[in-house]
């Protein structure tokens, strides 16, 4: 396994434990639809929760959630659309992201909620 999957993978379970602490509902992780994935789909309250968890190991780097462009957007619509026809939800849809940032043993951890909105 590679570093980077390595953080990846400690981000999205750092990230699903805050999540939860928050009272969410866990429904699904890394859920997959063709080729898109979506890291975390939870519920809070009535509302269904796309997430997508952006790790770094180091602040050398642009900030996580800056490695969300218009490209994974685009992508993450088209896998909740996915989700959502096929789990038959009525919900309202919001999109988060949760970037993790380590610094040796701690992290930094920052939640956007509706960190971008579908176009129509």
């Amino acid at each position: 396994m590679t570093k980077q999957k390595e953080v990846g993978d400690k981000g999205e379970d750092i990230a699903r434990q805050y999540l939860q602490k928050l009272g969410y509902t866990i429904l699904a992780t890394n859920w997959h639809f063709h080729h898109y994935e979506i890291d975390i789909i939870a519920k809070d309250g009535d509302e269904l929760v796309i997430v997508e968890v952006k790790s770094r190991s180091s602040r050398n780097w642009e900030h996580p959630s800056e490695a969300v462009g218009k490209r994974k957007i685009r992508f993450l619509i088209e896998a909740a659309e996915a989700y959502i026809f096929k789990s038959d939800s009525h919900c309202d849809t919001r999109f988060d992201v949760i970037a993790i940032i380590f610094q040796g043993d701690t992290y930094e951890l920052e939640h956007y909620k509706d960190a971008f909105y579908p176009t129509a």
